[in-house]
This record gives C-alpha cells, structure tokens and sequence, in this order.
C-alpha cells in the first residue's frame, strides 16, 4: 500500500502542508518538526511521487550524467559513484554517451527527458566547454580548467602524479619515464605537470614521455619503447597492467629491473602480478560532491570548484630496487 502525505502528517502529528514543505526541501519548517517529519517519512518509508512534485515545483529531480565512454574503468567507477550520490539525495540518473552526433545532442536528448541538471565526466568536458552549453541547463563538469559557466569538481592529479614520482625516485632510480595519456584529457595533462615538476625538483630533465589511450592495449604497445627504463609512471592502472605485460614479454623483471607506479587505484590494482603501487582517487568523494555541487546550482547556488585529494598506495611493483 502506497504511503501518503496524510499518513506522513499523521504519524508526525503536523498538517499535510508542513509536511509538503519539507518534502520539498522549503526553509519554512523549523528544524524540530521538519526531524520529526523526516523520522515519520523514515518509518513509513515514504517517497515522494516525482511527477507529482514536478507539477508543483517545475522540477523533475533528475538530473543527467554525460560521458564520452564508459568503457574506461574510472568512468565506469564515477558513474557508480554519481548515481548512488543521487540516490542518497532522492534524484533519478539519466546517462547519455557523446556519439558521433556530438555533444549539443547529448544535451538536446537530456533536456528532452526534462532534467534539472547534468554532471559531464571527464573526456566530455572538453566538448562542454566549447559547445557552449545550454544557458537553462545547469552543470557541473568534472576534471576542468576554471570555467566560470558552470561548477568544477576534480581530483588534484598533479599532487598525486608527484607523489608517485618523488616515490619512484627515492628508489634511486635516476629519472622516471612517463607512460602518459591522451594530449586532450585535462587528467591526463595534470598528471603529466605533477611528473614534470617533481623531476623538476630533483634536478632532473624529463624524458620525452610515450602516449597511450588509457586501455591496456594501449599501455602494452607504448610501454614496448620503455623497456630499458628503471622506473616508468603510468597514467592510469590499465595502461599500467598493459606495461607490466610488456616488461615481462621483454624479461624485464618487475620491480627488480624496472619499478612501476600508476593512477587510479582500480579494484583490481592490488591484485596485478605484481601488486601494483598506485594513486587513489576517492571515486565516492568525487561523486558526492559533483552531485551536490549540481543540486546545490539547481536551487539557485553559485558556482563552486572542489578538488579531491589524491593519496599514493606503496605496493610490490615499487619494491626498492
């Protein structure tokens, strides 16, 4: 049996029109009677009927989720993130991918299904930002350069890459050789500056850094010009997994002869042969805070910019060499 608002205001012992406002998120209920009326629509385990709320607010509560790929592991892991994030605040996730009809699409398809706002994950920022948004579409993109138009969550990949850089040349390694990511991914970049200037700071000169596509495919093929490193720095954990294949086809031992760090700290990342160090990015944090920062917007909140630390995890494949 559905429960309804007449229920919630009954065990609560408030009118229906109390407990509309606080259904609604109103600042008009002192905060005693709108915990008594949550606690009510907790044990009664009320919810509120979206297409009715839409009626009286002229707001669907969902919001959308723009994405180049989600074949991407941290894709996939931030699209978890993102939808248990509107989960806990009571918002319906719609998901669109940029297909060959590009971005404007992907934003005429989630305005079509009438959302509020929409997070734009990582590749597809880039193509957010020179598409020229929808001015009645509220945004929060992740991994950016400050954009004035819209709200900025990322994770501080710099301060992460340096991390495992200043890690891998403690190991007395000489330099570290970096297996990066695509020229356009702002992660890929920021990791690649965080590299760059931890060497910088030893005094060291950077070699020319190899390219992959962020699979493991990729790694394997561009980790094959580094087999004479001592220390590689890879931008992510699949390429990493594709450059310890390399190493052990070319019989370089890992990390005996060549000591390697990567980014991300996938689930599986504990489980490579060897056991890879790494750097974390909080994948929960990321999402509760671009899906606040996104409902924060669509009641009326300025604009913000967040970043998330990033923390190194020390395992085998960095192992003193």
């Amino acid at each position: 049996m559905r429960v309804s608002m007449a229920d919630v205001a009954e065990r609560a012992g408030v009118s229906a029109q109390t407990v509309s406002r606080v259904a609604n998120g109103s600042p008009r209920v002192d905060p005693a009677t709108r915990a008594r009326v949550e606690k009510a629509m907790a044990d009664l385990g009320y919810r509120m009927h979206r297409a009715a709320r839409a009626l009286r607010t002229g707001q669907t509560s969902t919001i959308g989720l723009v994405v180049s790929t989600l074949a991407s592991v941290g894709n996939s892991r931030m699209l978890q993130a993102i939808s248990e994030a509107a989960a806990a605040r009571d918002y319906a996730l719609a998901v669109v991918t940029v297909g060959e009809r590009g971005i404007r699409e992907a934003f005429a398809r989630l305005r079509s299904q009438g959302v509020d706002g929409a997070v734009v994950l990582n590749e597809a920022t880039e193509l957010a930002r020179d598409a020229q948004p929808p001015a009645d579409l509220h945004l929060v993109v992740v991994d950016s350069p400050a954009d004035p138009r819209f709200s900025i969550v990322q994770t501080d990949h710099a301060a992460g890459a340096r991390a495992a850089t200043t890690h891998l040349l403690a190991l007395g390694c000489g330099t570290v050789h970096h297996l990066a990511g695509p020229a356009g991914s702002f992660a890929a970049v920021e990791r690649e500056r965080g590299w760059r200037a931890a060497l910088a700071d030893a005094g060291v000169a950077a070699p020319e850094p190899v390219r992959g596509d962020w699979t493991s495919a990729s790694g394997y093929r561009a980790a094959r010009a580094l087999v004479g490193a001592s220390a590689v720095f890879v931008a992510n954990d699949q390429m990493a997994l594709g450059a310890l294949r390399a190493f052990a086809d070319a019989g370089r031992r890992v990390p005996d002869d060549v000591a390697v760090v990567g980014f991300d700290d996938i689930v599986d990342a504990a489980e490579y042969r060897p056991p890879l160090t790494t750097v974390r990015q909080d994948f929960d944090a990321l999402g509760r805070r671009a899906v606040a920062a996104l409902i924060a917007a669509i009641e009326g909140g300025d604009a913000v910019a967040e970043t998330v630390p990033a923390a190194l995890v020390v395992r085998a494949s960095s192992a003193a060499i």
